[in-house]
């Protein structure tokens, strides 16, 4: 195959391969085969034939769920996905109430929307389906990826080597005109890539030592017909579990302990069992006394989220695209895993449309620095979160406004609780699930409004804190990030 900067294909046949095949590889297969003869998704797992839980996402046993702004594209790159989910016995959220629990109330809020609740085990194999039923598309399983090929100059990725996982262990080459690695937290691409003589920047670290305890049981039809998720988040500065129960496929509960700070929930069914208890909400731990515990609990730990700056550097191989975990990953906690990589495969989507109608040299780099504009926020969000907890820590590139985010948001939504303010409510789960940009809680106005209702102590501390920057509201809220080259819905929401 020809060497040429330009990665989208103009007449020749041309072939892209896709290192991984979870849901971010899925979803960029479904793109990429709209633009390539050939797309090929290799993989060190087998893809099993029903829904399974694979060796390679140690993560599926834990809850998965998709927030609005991803369920909205999905649906888009694979029309009535839903249907499909509902079809193989995944329960419907209409109807339902979801309670959602925090350190100063809750909220009932019924769901007006059809939507499934599912494992994620059952979304990837209705997505895998999908693409399986793509005539271009093929599927390369129990293949480990050892390096990547390139030109002479080592200027341009020209495929990849690989080594059958099976008894023979034969390496082989293949070759392509993209390599998209999206092979997750996982990823070899550093390495790869210093291997090349490429000096890779510093990474982003948010040292969260975050923990994760699920344990799944049976329940009865009639029960499940009432909840749709309970959600219980803890305090962090108290050190309380978050807990999430929410039902699934096969008339199957999953409930979920979580914390951030190296203070692990139990992985025990007596530890487990006590933790539920101490929750500060006690509803979870009522509805599982009417249900049969179908395994024990299983723990799942993060020691650190990453941040990769591939757009910094000055040098990037042509033919070569990186996505998903292997690029930016988040805490699971805040559902915005499947979510960012519903966007980020939106974003390549535009950015090979652009290539296409106006061939560009160099064009992966345009699309890594567009993949940092879309994460940036995303990563902001997670920071201000997971930063609230004793014995998380932040190494990297600086962070604007974290400090004064952090209790803003606690009182704002102490405020819209007390006040049980649903709309300013899911204004606040709108930015959190991004839905929205962080600035329509971050401007002026909505800033001062909150402000002039908050306690004095409140606001003794925003006033000491001005004072402390030397600067005024104003001045201070325009030095924060304006996430302007992310995109979002437009708020208000548009009718």
């Amino acid at each position: 195959m020809k060497e040429t900067n330009a990665a989208v294909p103009q007449e020749s046949s041309e072939r892209a391969i896709i290192i991984g095949g979870g849901i971010s590889g899925l979803l960029t297969a479904k793109v990429l085969s709209e633009y390539y003869d050939e797309v090929w998704i290799v993989d060190k797992d087998d893809f099993p034939d029903k829904p399974e839980n694979r060796a390679g996402t140690p993560q599926d046993f834990q809850p998965h769920r998709l927030t609005p702004r991803g369920s909205t594209i999905m649906n888009r790159l694979f029309p009535g996905f839903n249907d499909d989910l509902l079809s193989q016995g995944a329960p419907s959220s209409f109807n339902k109430i979801a309670h959602l629990s925090n350190p100063y109330g809750s909220f009932d809020m019924p769901n007006s929307e059809n939507e499934s609740t599912f494992s994620r085990a059952l979304l990837e194999w209705v997505f895998r389906r999908r693409v399986k039923g793509i005539p271009n598309v093929r599927f390369l399983p129990k293949t480990d990826v050892i390096g990547l090929l390139t030109n002479a100059e080592q200027t341009i990725v020209t495929g990849i080597s690989v080594r059958d996982r099976g008894p023979s262990r034969q390496h082989r080459t293949l070759t392509a005109d993209l390599v998209v690695d999206s092979s997750g937290r996982s990823s070899k691409l550093v390495t790869w890539l210093q291997d090349l003589g490429y000096t890779v920047p510093q990474r982003d670290l948010l040292k969260v030592s975050l923990g994760y305890s699920t344990r799944h049981y049976h329940i009865p039809s009639p029960l499940s017909e009432e909840w749709d998720v309970i959600r219980v988040d803890g305090n962090s500065r108290k050190k309380e579990f978050t807990g999430v129960f929410s039902i699934v496929e096969n008339n199957r509960a999953e409930m979920l302990l979580w914390s951030a700070g190296g203070h692990y929930p139990g992985t025990t069914v007596q530890e487990f069992e006590q933790n539920v208890a101490q929750l500060v909400d006690p509803l979870i731990a009522e509805v599982l006394k009417k249900l049969e515990p179908l395994t024990s609990p299983r723990g799942y730990r993060i020691s650190e989220l990453f941040r990769h700056h591939f757009e910094q550097m000055e040098k990037w191989p042509s033919g070569l695209l990186v996505l998903g975990d292997a690029f930016c990953n988040f805490d699971p906690i805040y559902g915005l895993g499947m979510t960012m990589a519903a966007i980020e495969v939106e974003m390549l989507e535009q950015c090979l449309s652009d290539q296409r109608t106006n061939p560009q040299p160099f064009y992966e780099q345009t699309v890594l620095q567009r993949l940092q504009d879309v994460v940036e926020p995303a990563w902001w969000l997670n920071c201000v979160s997971d930063l609230q907890w004793s014995g998380v820590e932040y190494v990297g590139q600086p962070l604007i406004g974290i400090d004064f985010a952090q209790k803003y948001f606690n009182v704002f939504l102490q405020q819209t609780t007390s006040s049980h303010n649903v709309e300013q409510f899911l204004l606040y789960w709108g930015v959190n699930s991004l839905l929205f940009s962080p600035t329509v809680m971050t401007n002026v106005q909505m800033v001062s409004s909150i402000l002039a209702h908050a306690s004095i102590e409140d606001n003794q501390w925003f006033t000491a804190f001005l004072q402390k920057k030397g600067q005024t509201l104003d001045g201070f809220l325009n030095q924060l990030p304006s996430f302007s080259k992310a995109s979002f819905v437009p708020f208000p929401p548009e009718e």
